[in-house]
């Protein structure tokens, strides 16, 4: 009798939530027909779902260790999971499930319900550390690839999915509802997640959030715990960021930051009224650098940013987080107030000057890469200097980037640093670093001199 009334009960209460979203008595489903939509929607996007293996190498902390002068590596091995997004392998995950590892694989589902399951390695095409986000390729065909949504249409309370290998359990499910559909953690972020109560674990990083169409909309990345599980407080990247970070990462293998050269400040009441602004929401352009797009297209010191690609503009963190998803070269719209007269002007983003990834363009694996730095570098000439005119010693080997498998904790170096020398020998471009780095073995100090942001520094480092 109480399993009875309970069940009743329940189906009650959910009949009556859906009646007040929209459904009549007489059209409200099943549970029966809630269930069997729920089936068919995990049976369509687990094919999509991969595990993720990473392995590499990182230092011990052992406290029991009697030297100080001992250091022990032990073989590190880490979990994610990943989304399908192409039918020829390319496969998105979290940055911080491969970074600094020395062989990825991947874990396919299986083919049916009795299929051979496959585990197979995987290439890092790019990473990128500001969104957690990295792009792998497998060697295999006819995949079935998961579709992107429209993250800009997530509303709070929309009843999502997300999938992928909590504590290793692979092909795992959960169902929760869109808590936020912009949540900034920091205030200094450039991203805004979708916040979600579907329990997220760890091993589900990589994996996708999915709205009742079973299309991406997000992928999951981390969670707010004191427990170390899940509490009903997970992220995820939004879909529409994780596309545009896809596509540069498969066609440059990096990411270019852009800018239109707006500084702008959020408007006030005091603001408003100090410079008898119309209203007291939006942006107020604070500067406008010159020869920027932001320049060019006119916009002015004292202009109000009321909205850009028709949605508005509430803040100045709004209007970064929304120029940040935007790639190198994008048309955006802004609709700006001068007074009282509104204009809608295009702007093309630009790459920024001092972007580090600016020199990775430059650089091939093939030619350019320093296994024993995990670096890709580009000797200094003549068209080179004039991107760093600053420079204060006109040679040397400019780092393009980290090699893809390269820990960023692992030697200090930066996209950007310029090598000038090693162990006091000088460094004129890349035949001087390799010769003078043949002599050395891996796990071997050597002393770097290098220039970042116009100072030179020595940096010691132990090789890989």
């Amino acid at each position: 009798m109480g399993k009875r009334f309970t069940g009743v009960f329940w189906k009650f209460g959910l009949a009556a939530g859906l009646a007040v979203s929209g459904w009549t008595q007489s059209a409200v489903p099943s549970l029966h027909d809630i269930s069997i939509s729920l089936e068919s929607l995990s049976e369509r996007v687990r094919p999509s779902v991969v595990q993720v293996f990473s392995i590499g190498y990182a230092p011990v902390d052992d406290s029991d260790s009697t030297s100080s002068t001992t250091s022990v590596v032990s073989k590190q091995r880490s979990t994610g999971s990943g989304v399908v997004l192409t039918p020829d392998g390319y496969i998105i995950t979290n940055a911080h499930v491969v970074q600094g590892s020395k062989r990825v694989q991947v874990k396919l589902p299986p083919a049916g319900r009795r299929g051979v399951v496959e585990k197979i390695d995987a290439k890092i095409i790019g990473l990128d550390h500001d969104t957690d986000l990295a792009l792998l390729k497998v060697d295999r065909s006819g995949m079935q690839a998961l579709a992107f949504g429209n993250s800009d249409d997530l509303k709070q309370g929309q009843l999502v999915l997300a999938f992928g290998n909590p504590f290793g359990l692979e092909g795992s499910a959960s169902m929760g509802i869109v808590s936020s559909t912009s949540r900034q953690i920091r205030a200094d972020d450039s991203i805004a997640y979708i916040q979600t109560d579907a329990p997220i674990n760890p091993g589900n990083s990589g994996g996708p959030l999915v709205d009742d169409g079973g299309r991406l909309v997000g992928v999951n990345t981390f969670i707010l715990s004191q427990s170390g599980g899940s509490e009903g407080i997970g992220f995820a990247i939004p879909s529409n960021l994780v596309q545009a970070i896809f596509l540069q990462l498969r066609k440059d293998g990096h990411v270019h930051r852009g800018q239109v050269g707006i500084y702008g400040q959020t408007v006030t009441p005091a603001l408003a009224a100090g410079l008898g602004l119309p209203q007291n929401i939006g942006v107020v352009v604070s500067d406008v650098e010159p020869e920027s797009p932001a320049d060019a297209a006119g916009i002015a010191i004292g202009d109000m940013i009321l909205a850009i690609d028709g949605h508005p503009v509430e803040d100045m963190r709004q209007l970064n987080l929304a120029i940040f998803r935007h790639s190198v070269n994008d048309l955006i719209h802004l609709e700006v107030l001068r007074g009282k007269q509104r204009s809608d002007l295009a702007l093309r983003i630009r790459e920024r000057d001092d972007d580090p990834e600016r020199f990775a363009d430059m650089a091939t694996s093939e030619d350019n890469l320093i296994p024993s730095l995990g670096i890709l570098g580009v000797t200094i000439d003549k068209k080179l200097a004039q991107l760093l005119p600053d420079l204060r010693q006109p040679n040397g080997v400019v780092v393009a980037a980290l090699s893809p498998d390269a820990d960023p904790d692992g030697t200090g170096l930066e996209a950007g640093d310029v090598i000038h020398g090693v162990n006091g020998k000088h460094i004129g471009g890349m035949d001087d670093l390799r010769k003078h780095l043949k002599d050395f073995s891996a796990g071997d100090s050597v002393v770097l001199q290098i220039e970042r942001d116009n100072r030179f520094l020595f940096l010691t480092l132990e090789l890989e």
